[in-house]
């Protein structure tokens, strides 16, 4: 199978990443200790942090399955699994998790999904997958700095920085879902500015009206979902049930030392203001800077010697083996994602949108 350049940069810039990161964690620690403290972790809490990575992988499937239904695409769950699963593996190897979109739509319009229509299932999906972050960080800010403040001196830095960038890119994310009037002046702006004038992306020279068609079926999609603001707020309890079992890995992994005196409640907290910290910056699953976040935030409860076996387990656990199980679905939706001749999809009830995509 042929690899694009830019697959092969994408790749080089992870493994790169990826190595710099085990170097500087890695230096100067005895290997046969680190490994024989992991070892004594219980099992029986390393498999339910695995289980909790599977249930956030599992509801992101469930978010989508609803979204189509509501629009009238009916696809079975398995196909929805495919759609998260391959998202999440492409997000994770791509800076500012940019390749996840694009894969979904992908996948979704070989499933007979209008891109107009996979458009706004994903940034909706997106709206509400940062929200959680945002509505945490707030709540933090408000209630939760006198009990947990202690554990972000020093990098209280980052976690201002992640917040403020997670709050204007969410804001962004309500303009383009909420006002799709603006979403479409502002695309035809760039298209004149970048396109027209600037002879840039010559490729999307003389594609306005096909712009303009894709803007109006994709504001029709956005109208239809706001009309639905009750299944709306479902679906944001859904995703942040969705956010606490990611963040609940960390405290399975705690629980697997046998150490015991934080709630549940603190140390998903915390592993939280991580996942604000690193969520908007330009690092394949922000592989570095999570590290480094770990070992100065949770030091005080995983103790000196077990913080970096902690975080090997937690982080190998949330991210590598998260990667693991989304690179095999992503290789069997190359096997199963618009391969049935019969398909699935059902026409939009009347009423609904309809499926031509133009």
């Amino acid at each position: 199978m042929r690899i694009s350049k830019r697959k092969l940069a994408q790749i080089i810039f992870f493994a790169a990443v990826l190595l710099l990161t085990l170097f500087s964690v890695l230096k100067g620690v005895s290997l046969q200790e680190l490994a024989a403290d992991m070892q004594s972790a219980d099992p029986i809490f390393l498999l339910l942090a695995v289980g909790s990575v599977l249930m956030f992988l599992i509801l992101q499937a469930f978010v989508i399955y609803m979204m189509l239904i509501t629009l009238g695409m009916r696809k079975s769950i398995g196909k929805c699994l495919l759609f998260s699963f391959t998202g999440y593996f492409y997000c994770s190897i791509t800076p500012f998790q940019s390749g996840g979109p694009p894969a979904q739509i992908v996948l979704m319009k070989k499933e007979g999904i209008p891109v107009s229509m996979s458009s706004i299932v994903i940034l909706i999906m997106t709206f509400l997958f940062k929200a959680v972050l945002v509505a945490v960080g707030i709540w933090y800010l408000l209630f939760g700095w006198s009990v947990l403040g202690n554990y972000l001196s020093g990098v209280l830095g980052w976690f201002c920085l992640g917040l403020v960038m997670t709050i204007g890119f969410t804001a962004f994310l309500a303009v383009f879902i909420f006002s799709p009037s603006f979403a479409r002046r502002f695309l035809l702006f760039l298209y004149d500015r970048i396109v027209e004038r600037g002879r840039v992306l010559r490729r999307f020279s003389g594609q306005k009206q096909r712009i303009v068609s894709f803007m109006d079926r994709y504001k029709e999609t956005a109208s239809f979902f706001q009309a639905h603001r009750k299944q709306m707020g479902v679906l944001f309890g859904i995703t942040f049930l969705q956010r606490f079992f990611y963040f609940l890995t960390t405290y399975f992994v705690y629980r697997s030392f046998g150490l015991q005196g934080t709630s549940f409640a603190v140390i998903t907290l915390l592993q939280a203001c991580i996942s604000i910290s690193v969520d908007l910056l330009p690092l394949p699953g922000g592989t570095g800077i999570t590290e480094a976040l770990f070992l100065r935030i949770f030091r005080p409860l995983f103790g000196a010697a077990l913080v970096l076996p902690g975080m090997m387990l937690a982080r190998g656990i949330s991210y590598y083996v998260q990667l693991f199980f989304c690179a095999l679905f992503a290789v069997a939706s190359r096997f199963f994602i618009g391969k049935d001749p019969e398909n699935e999809s059902e026409r939009p009830a009347e009423g609904q949108l309809s499926e031509e995509d133009g």
